[in-house]
Parts: structure tokens; C-alpha cells; sequence
């Protein structure tokens, strides 16, 4: 079974074998080497769409992507849906950096990872001619650090502390990481979906 992953981030790919590895062995996931899709969905939901639709329709193939970030209550949602580019340009450290710096004191620093999982299938179509769409959701809760720490994961991982631990999730193994985040938990949910439609459990 081939899937093409919907993203140039590789991390995410590493992440997302990792992920569906273990689950589906008889997955094959095929990088994407096609032009990136404007992201102006407005939400996690919407951009995970856009991307996974523009690699089904480059490649011929079912594509999965996802769309995610961080959203600190104290920030009004932010960084949100522009998590990746909150600091004006595609900079891991520069973004957590700003967090950090737009949170300031604030006691109140509770914060939730949000992942949308979308599943674009070109060869399943309705009577309409539509794709086959289907899109899982997960939610990881915690807080923002005061400072940074650990040297795993990427993004906002150093800065982000899961509920019901002390530590980042930068600090935590990937497999650890991978068990209760909010990528692994879409994606395992994605995962069920694609052992059901494609028999690659």
C-alpha cells in the first residue's frame, strides 16, 4: 500500500513512520516532491484538506497530511494555525522565542497542541465526482514552560509540558512522545481508518 505523505517538513515524515510504522507495516509512506499549497484554510481542519488534496491530485496516489500547532489561552488561541510562521518566517526557535516573550510572566500558561489528520483518496469517488475525504483530530493539553528544555522533538516541543508531567515533551523519548501526543493520537485514529479501507493492518 502506498501513501503519499503531504508535507516537505522532515521531521513530520520521520515522525509520521515512526507513527504508522508499527501499526500498518504493509504501509509504504512516499515523500511529496510537489509545489506546496497556499495554507489559507483559516484552521487546522481546512489546511490539512488543502494539503493532502494537492498531493492526491499531483501524484495519483491517497495522501495523508495534517495541520497543526499550538494555541496558548493567554495568547487568545495564538500562535494557532500561523504556529509555524509566528514570528514571521518559518524559524523554530524564533518562534518559541516569541511565545516565550509575548507570555512574559503570565501566570496563566495553559496551552493545547490541536492536530488535524486528513485522508484524500483520487481513486474513491461519490456519485458527485467529490474524493473521498476524512479527517481525525487530536488534542494534547499542558502548559508553556517558562524557558525551554530538552533537546528531542521540533517546534515548540522545548517549551511545551504535557498534562500530568514535569517535563517538555522535548525531554521525553519519541516513542514517549509518540504514545500520547496530539499527532500520534490523529494519526492513530487515521491509522484504524486506513487498515479498514486499504486491508494494510
Amino acid at each position: 500500500m502506498k501513501v503519499v505523505v503531504a508535507t516537505h517538513n522532515a521531521h513530520k515524515v520521520a515522525e509520521l513512520q515512526r507513527i504508522l510504522g508499527a501499526a500498518l507495516p504493509g504501509l509504504e509512506l512516499l515523500p511529496y516532491d510537489g509545489p506546496a499549497p497556499v495554507e489559507d484554510g483559516g484552521t487546522f481542519v481546512a489546511n490539512a484538506l488543502i494539503k493532502a488534496r494537492a498531493a492526491a491530485a499531483h501524484t495519483g496516489l491517497p495522501a495523508i497530511a495534517d495541520d497543526s500547532g499550538v494555541s496558548v489561552d493567554a495568547l487568545g488561541g495564538a500562535p494557532g494555525v500561523d504556529s509555524a510562521h509566528y514570528s514571521g518566517e518559518r524559524d523554530y526557535a524564533a518562534n518559541l522565542r516569541l511565545v516565550l516573550t509575548n507570555l512574559g510572566d503570565e501566570p496563566n500558561r495553559a496551552a493545547q497542541f490541536t492536530c488535524a489528520a486528513a485522508l484524500v483518496d483520487p481513486h474513491d469517488r461519490d456519485s458527485t465526482g467529490a474524493e473521498y475525504e476524512h479527517i481525525e483530530l487530536g488534542i494534547w493539553p499542558g502548559t508553556i514552560a517558562h524557558e525551554p528544555a530538552g533537546g528531542g522533538g521540533f517546534g515548540y516541543d522545548p517549551i511545551f509540558i504535557p498534562e500530568g508531567y514535569s517535563i517538555t515533551s522535548a525531554e521525553l523519548s519519541a516513542d514517549e512522545k509518540n504514545a500520547i501526543s496530539h499527532r500520534g493520537r490523529a494519526f492513530a485514529a487515521l491509522a484504524r481508518v486506513l487498515a479498514e479501507r486499504y486491508g494494510a493492518a
